[in-house]
């Protein structure tokens, strides 16, 4: 899928596709039931924050992931920062975020080293749990878990 056709799939649900200097950004807005989605490509900065519970996974996680595989096809030996700060998702959202996962360990074994900055508050064993069997899993992620304290 190119740039222009991503880019109309996006606005078509009223996300916005930026153009940025080099890469091009992707923000999806924060709603009740799906995360705020801020890739900032550019400066190769990834962040993801919020509860994720949307009706279609599938739909919602779509331009996610072609946006993110777009991006991660096109850099080399950058360093990638992906920001999780996700305090609630569903069966069918974790699918969508394993995906996530795959492609960016498949571009840290590849010539990029990519960051994870776990965020979960500490009295939230599932998110730590959940971060613990993603870096078991994806082993080329350099994971960092961040303990936040939520009121």
């Amino acid at each position: 899928m190119t740039s222009l056709a991503i880019a109309g799939t996006l606005h078509r649900h009223g996300w916005c596709y930026s153009s940025g200097t080099h890469m091009t950004d992707l923000y999806i807005a924060r709603t009740a039931d799906t995360p705020e989605i801020d890739f900032k490509f550019a400066l190769n900065q990834l962040n993801i924050t919020g509860e994720a519970f949307p009706e279609d996974a599938n739909s919602f996680f779509y331009p996610v992931l072609v946006g993110l595989e777009a991006y991660l096809k096109n850099i080399d030996n950058q360093d990638v920062e992906f920001n999780f700060n996700l305090t609630y998702f569903n069966s069918a959202s974790t699918k969508m975020l394993f995906n996530i996962f795959e492609l960016l360990n498949d571009s840290a074994c590849s010539s990029n080293r990519v960051t994870l900055n776990w965020h979960y508050d500490e009295d939230d064993d599932t998110i730590k749990e959940f971060g613990d069997d993603v870096n078991e899993d994806f082993p080329a992620i350099d994971y960092h878990p961040v303990v936040t304290y939520l009121a």
